[in-house]
């Protein structure tokens, strides 16, 4: 994905830092900002659908900030959105996968009939960061039978490499812009 010089600037320019958040030591990347600038919504929306596979038949997105972005670009190209959520946030009947954190564990899940067998599948969420979530939400996708055929994001912390555990299941591995 090549992405304008103007529309990294942009984004750049509108993510805040928030120091020692959400522990000692850490620089958080605030997207929260852009979502006050509805024309520069519509641009990371625009830039995202026009980036998807044209086989692509769902937009996997995973709890909560993967909904911003990734639920609109889902509509925009007329596909299907799935909702990767926390465990115990869905109604319906879910499969769930449990994976360790630096301190921990969680589990994510998704409706059983959200993805099946032929389904091709983008995950986005809004930070690539040791790409832990990412990989479970496609564990949770494979595990149904779909295909994961890429990852989007609007920010990489490519510092932390979260892209190499990643590439086992695509090497279509876009984001919007990287720290």
């Amino acid at each position: 994905m090549k992405v304008s010089q103007i529309l990294i600037d942009k984004i750049n320019s509108t993510i805040r830092d928030v120091h020692d958040f959400p522990k000692e030591g850490i620089v958080f990347k605030d997207i929260t900002p852009i979502l006050k600038d509805a024309k520069l919504s519509k641009e990371i929306i625009k830039e995202l659908s026009s980036n998807l596979p044209k086989e692509t038949t769902h937009v996997a997105g995973i709890e909560s900030r993967g909904f911003l972005f990734g639920f609109p670009c889902a509509m925009e190209s007329d596909i299907s959105f799935v909702l990767i959520r926390k465990k115990g946030k869905l109604p319906y009947k879910t499969v769930s996968y449990k994976y360790d954190l630096e301190y921990g564990s969680a589990e994510i899940e998704m409706h059983i009939d959200a993805v099946g067998p032929g389904d091709k599948v983008i995950i986005h969420d809004d930070l690539l960061a040791t790409g832990g979530t990412a990989e479970a939400a496609a564990e949770l996708i494979t595990s149904q039978g779909a295909e994961v055929i890429g990852f989007s994001f609007v920010v990489e912390l490519s510092f932390l490499s979260g892209k190499n555990i990643l590439t086992k299941y695509s090497n279509n591995i876009e984001s919007l812009i990287k720290f």
